[in-house]
């Protein structure tokens, strides 16, 4: 199957093959009819995508801010290097379609194969979406116009607007900007029984949209025809839906507002409030975020948790539900704001007609429409054509999971080694398959893993996956007779840990966990000239980990273990590796911070059978502008101090200061490692410290 990206890099878009996504619970699979592409959206967009380096960051200071703060911590080499990946990775577009459901997961029943459905969010420009429950809506038969359902997270926008704005109905409400999603909102509101008063820099009115009057919002008596229209108090509410990069329609909202009217900002523009009419107003300002309630929740859109409908009658799914509803009983009709559909394989019309639009075409709404294409069930793998012939020295791995990491760190650095050859890429079929793909050349791609672990070609499989599943793929793997590295941590339980032990002392392949910062060159600096592991020495590191919200998947302990095992387990090994004696305890003391229910604020003691003892403080609690992690070792009447793999200070008889270009926290010395143990040069002496260190941290925190 074929789905949509954007190159961020120079603003074109390509179709990129990558396999079907599989079902997962509370999910469907949707077969696309119709997606919607977004003027307003997807313009800025590929407009943003087509400037130069210097264009995109005047574009976007808050960015550059970003970056700065991450040079001053990680480095100009590395925020540079992290920076040119990100702007290589494919975006995907789309967010509104309909469609036919061809499988749902467990969980799903208020809908079934076979059914059409309007889908908003997880909606791409792609011949096939997987897209939770909460997000889609059920197109009932007396729809016949289904291509309308197209449209649906548009029409899930203006009802969350006129919700926010707070519109009764009788009132007269204002319009600012009538682009496709203004006249969207606009027969919305004539539907509810309100007066619409339409704005815009051109004549843009509709015979399908029935204003009360159509005013040019650049007219200098806009606000004086605004008044005569209501009686001189005004509107009573104004809606935005305008996208600009000037602030007029703020302005203009404050001035044809009557007292103490709303006005609800849900396209984009400026927003600089002019304090003197909304006091002697006492005007309201409000933003609509996106679809409604349950946007951006993880436990909504992910999870699919709804939201109890006593407590939000109109939430983002719900908003979906009511805009069909709307078209289905005929109070709107939109078939008319559909002036184009463009076959899909040729999106690229589309866009151009959204940003240069050489042939002056008039649009409002621009649908995609698909194909019945059959041969995009067929292949659970695609095989890519013109990759580079297999080196025989070189180790050929097949990647579990596409996730940022592997795609921004993993495999960017494990390319650079030249020592990789990557032969296959699993997935559950999500965004990071085609985007992985795109940029980093497998040889092919599929929805199955278990084609790479039967893959003979396959030397060293790799796991990049959520921390849940870890076990699972590393015991397989092994028994399927293949190295693993696997990405920290080994595993979640004990119960995991030891049926992980115990097959890896009978399986033929190796077994490496992704502890990378052991090789780090600051940290082997330290080891050999402090001799760390034949004089005992006090160990004290610093995480700086930042705050990552509640719901975030790494904080869930059943899928992510909680941060401590996530990625203290990083800063223990490294205590291990510097000492190079049998850890014996483990003691943790976890903050009491209401601020901080989470335990990503704790204390964690180690003790050695040389008698060192090491230290190491976790926290969320710092900030971004601070060393994310920093080391101290005091030994033999030295101290070294390491700042955040960039800096390393000496103090002995005298200072002395080693200060890299590029923050190094020793992954490709990782891959340079696994490379020579594979190829029986070295043997592999970090497992032993691995299966220690998460024994002891699990029991502890158990």
């Amino acid at each position: 199957m074929k789905q949509l990206f954007l190159m961020v890099n120079d603003g074109i878009v390509k179709l990129i093959d990558k396999p079907v996504p599989k079902v997962k619970e509370n999910y469907v699979l949707v077969e696309t009819l119709y997606s919607v592409v977004s003027a307003g959206t997807e313009r800025s967009l590929t407009s943003f995508g087509s400037k130069n380096l210097v264009q995109k960051a005047m574009e976007r200071p808050d960015q550059v801010k970003k970056v700065l703060e991450k040079m001053a911590t990680d480095g100009i080499l590395t925020t540079v290097e992290s920076v040119f990946t990100r702007l290589k990775e494919p975006m995907p577009m789309g967010y509104s379609g309909v469609g036919k459901v061809v499988a749902c997961g467990r969980g799903v029943t208020e809908v079934e194969v076979g059914d059409l459905v309007a889908m908003a969010g997880q909606a791409y420009h792609s011949e096939v979406n997987r897209v939770n429950k909460n997000l889609i809506v059920k197109i009932p038969n007396e729809l016949t116009d289904y291509r309308q359902g197209a449209l649906c997270a548009l029409g899930g926008i203006a009802l969350q607007g006129i919700h926010q704005a707070k519109v009764e109905p009788g009132e007269t409400v204002a319009v600012i900007g009538l682009g496709l999603l203004g006249h969207i909102t606009a027969r919305i509101l004539n539907a509810y029984g309100c007066d619409v008063i339409g704005y815009d820099i051109k004549d843009k009115s509709l015979d399908g949209t029935k204003l009360k009057l159509f005013i040019l919002s650049n007219d200098e008596n806009a606000e004086d025809i605004t008044k005569s229209l209501t009686k001189g108090r005004g509107v009573d509410k104004v809606i935005i839906t305008a996208a600009t990069n000037s602030n007029d329609p703020m302005d203009l909202a404050a001035a044809i507002a009557r007292d103490r009217g709303i006005i609800c900002m849900i396209g984009v523009t400026q927003m600089s409030i002019d304090r003197r009419p909304y006091y002697e107003k006492e005007l309201t300002f409000t933003i609509a975020r996106s679809y409604g309630p349950g946007r951006y929740d993880s436990n909504y859109e992910e999870r699919g948790i709804d939201y109890p409908i006593g407590h939000v009658r109109f939430t983002e799914g719900r908003n979906l539900e009511e805009f069909i509803r709307l078209i289905a009983q005929n109070r709107v009709d939109f078939s008319d704001l559909i002036t184009h559909e463009i076959d899909f394989e040729k999106a690229d019309i589309a866009y151009e007609m959204i940003t240069t639009n050489k042939n002056n075409e008039n649009y409002i709404g621009i649908l995609l429409k698909y194909s019945q294409n059959k041969s995009k069930w067929l292949n659970k793998v695609i095989n890519n054509q013109g990759k580079s012939k297999f080196q025989k020295d070189k180790i050929s791995i097949g990647l579990i999971g596409a996730g940022n990491f592997a795609k921004n760190t993993l495999l960017p650095i494990m390319k650079d080694t030249g020592l990789y050859h990557f032969k296959g890429l699993a997935t559950t079929g999500g965004v990071g398959t085609a985007q992985a793909q795109d940029v980093f050349d497998f040889d092919y791609t599929t929805n199955n893993y278990k084609e790479l672990l039967n893959d003979p070609g396959i030397d060293l499989i790799v796991i990049s996956t959520q921390h849940n599943t870890h076990a699972k793929f590393i015991i397989e793997a092994l028994e399927a007779g293949k190295h693993v590295y696997c990405e920290k941590p080994m595993c979640l339980t004990l119960d995991e840990l030891e049926k992980i032990e115990s097959t890896y002392k009978v399986a033929k392949g190796e077994l490496f966990i992704g502890l990378n910062r052991r090789h780090a060159p600051l940290i082997k600096k330290i080891k050999k000239e402090l001799a760390t592991d034949k004089i005992p020495a006090v160990y004290d590191y610093i995480a700086n980990a930042g705050y990552i919200p509640e719901d975030h998947w790494t904080q869930d302990e059943k899928i992510g273990g909680g941060r401590i095992v996530g990625e203290a387990i990083h800063f223990i090994d490294v205590i291990q590796y510097l000492d190079g004696s049998n850890l014996e305890s483990i003691n943790i003391t976890f903050a009491q911070n209401d601020a901080f229910p989470k335990k990503d604020n704790a204390i964690i003691t180690l003790k050695f059978s040389s008698g060192a003892i090491g230290n190491i403080i976790y926290t969320s609690m710092g900030s971004k502008k601070y060393a994310k992690e920093q080391l101290r070792v005091f030994s033999n009447g030295q101290v070294y101090e390491m700042n955040n793999y960039i800096r390393m200070n000496k103090y002995g008889s005298m200072k002395n200061t080693k200060i890299k270009l590029r923050q190094d926290k020793g992954i490709r010395d990782e891959y340079n490692y696994i490379y020579n143990v594979l190829k029986a040069k070295i043997s592999n002496t970090s497992i032993d410290d691995a299966f220690a260190s998460h024994r002891f941290l699990i029991s502890s925190i158990k």
